[in-house]
């Protein structure tokens, strides 16, 4: 059972699977849960502190077409995805598929 639950998630990560919600605009790049890491990730999860530090922090969100972080959160990328972060406990509140960035 352990090798076919690994080959499974080794199967989802390799078709870079994410789990996307319908929409238009932007929201077609809206997710309500993803892989990274080898672990799934729901919005109202906590992500791991190496997310929450300076160096994942997106600072120029706008030149990945990704809306204005709310206050208290900001944007980080976690397995080719952008998740909006709480600034005191890394809480994920939205996530978008990495392809945004190509969005025009």
């Amino acid at each position: 059972m352990g090798k076919y639950r690994l080959w499974l998630l080794a199967g989802l990560m390799a078709a870079g699977t994410a789990f996307a919600a319908p929409g238009t605009g932007i929201q077609k790049y809206e997710l309500k849960e993803f892989v990274a890491d080898f672990t799934h990730f729901n919005i109202g999860d906590a992500v791991p502190e190496m997310y929450r530090t300076d160096q994942y922090n997106i600072k120029q969100w706008q030149q990945r077409n990704l809306p204005a972080p709310d206050a208290g959160t900001h944007w980080t990328y976690m397995g080719g995805n952008y998740v909006l972060i709480s600034d005191t406990d890394g809480k994920i509140s939205k996530v978008y598929d990495g392809e945004i960035f190509y969005h025009r």
